[in-house]
C-alpha cells in the first residue's frame, strides 16, 4: 500500500528512500523497494535536494585545495537530442545536458558542479564557482575542450598553474561491429596553458573517477535505460543529493573518512538522518 503524503512520512521511512535513491536505484524501483509512492518520492527529492544544494553552496567555500581536476560528463533529459521535438529544440533542459565536476584530487572532495551546456557559457560559471571557492593558488587540470582556456583565464588572470591533458584512444574496433567498450588507451598529451604545472600532477584521474561514481550511483546517469530525467529540475536535485551523500556520508576506500572530513569542512560521518535534518 503506498504511502501518499510525505507529510506522514517518518523520518525512517525518508532515510530509506534517499538511502536507496543514493545507492543507483530509480524511482520506480524505490517505489517498490519502500512502499512509497512516484509523487512522495519525487517531492522528497526537491527537498532534500534543494537543501542539500543550498548547505554545500555555503559550506564549500575557503577552500585549502592545491590540485584541482575538472570534467564534464553528459547526460540527457526529456529525450535523446535527435528526438527532441521541434517546438523545444534549442531549450535548455530538453536533449543534452552537461554537468561539469571539479574535484580535489588530495580530499577528492568534489566542491563545485555546474548543470548546462558544452558551452562557453557554462565553462565561464563554472570556473567563476571554482575561483570563488578557493583561498590559494591551484593547480588545474582539464581535458582538451577549448571553452576552458577563454574561461580559466577570465575567472583566475594569471593567479593559476593550468595544463590540459588530452589521451589518445586507438581505434580497437572492427568495422561493421558496434562496439561499446571503450577504445583502447595508446597515450597522452600534456600541455602547459598558464604559469607552471607540475607534470607529475597533470592528471583527471579522479575526476574521471568520479564520473563512473555518478553513473553507478545515480540512475538518471545509466546509459541506454528509460531511467533518463525527464525534467532537468529534478536532475539537478538529484546530482545535489549525489554529491551530499558522497561528500558528507560515505566513507573513501582510500581515505578511510569521508571528502568533506578530509577537507576539514566537517569532523564526522553524516548518516541519511542527519542529512534530512537539513529540510
Amino acid at each position: 500500500m503506498y504511502i501518499v503524503d510525505m507529510n506522514k512520512l517518518s523520518t525512517e521511512k525518508q532515510a530509506q528512500v534517499i538511502s536507496a535513491l543514493v545507492e543507483g536505484n530509480s524511482i520506480r524501483a524505490t517505489c517498490r523497494i519502500t512502499g512509497v509512492a512516484k509523487g512522495t518520492i519525487l517531492r522528497l527529492l526537491t527537498d532534500v535536494g534543494k537543501a542539500c544544494a543550498e548547505y554545500q553552496n555555503k559550506t564549500l567555500r575557503n577552500l585549502a585545495c592545491k590540485w584541482v581536476q575538472c570534467d564534464e560528463i553528459w547526460s540527457f533529459c526529456y529525450a535523446k537530442e535527435k528526438n527532441v521535438p521541434k517546438d523545444k529544440k534549442g531549450q535548455f533542459g530538453y536533449g543534452d545536458i552537461y554537468t561539469w565536476v571539479a574535484i580535489c584530487a588530495d580530499s577528492k572532495l568534489a566542491f563545485s558542479w555546474f548543470v548546462g551546456r558544452r558551452d562557453a557559457i557554462s565553462a565561464k560559471y563554472f570556473m567563476e564557482d571554482i575561483a570563488a571557492r578557493l583561498k590559494n593558488r591551484i593547480q588545474l587540470t582539464t581535458d582538451g575542450h577549448r571553452v576552458y582556456l577563454e574561461a580559466v583565464e577570465k575567472a583566475f588572470g594569471a593567479d593559476i598553474d593550468f595544463a590540459q591533458l588530452v589521451k589518445l584512444y586507438g581505434n580497437g574496433g572492427v568495422e561493421g561491429i558496434v562496439k561499446y567498450s571503450p577504445a583502447p588507451y595508446v597515450g597522452e598529451i600534456k600541455t602547459r596553458v598558464i604559469g607552471s604545472p607540475d607534470k607529475k600532477y597533470v592528471s583527471t584521474s579522479f575526476v574521471e573517477r568520479q564520473n563512473l561514481t555518478m553513473r553507478m550511483n545515480m540512475r538518471r546517469f545509466t546509459r541506454l535505460t528509460n531511467a533518463f530525467s525527464k525534467k532537468v529540475e529534478n536532475l539537478e536535485y538529484a546530482i545535489a543529493l549525489h554529491f551530499m551523500n558522497y561528500n558528507f556520508c560515505r566513507i573513501h576506500q582510500t581515505l578511510r573518512v569521508t571528502p568533506a572530513m578530509e577537507a576539514k569542512v566537517t569532523d564526522h560521518v553524516w548518516d541519511v538522518s542527519e542529512l534530512l535534518s537539513l529540510i
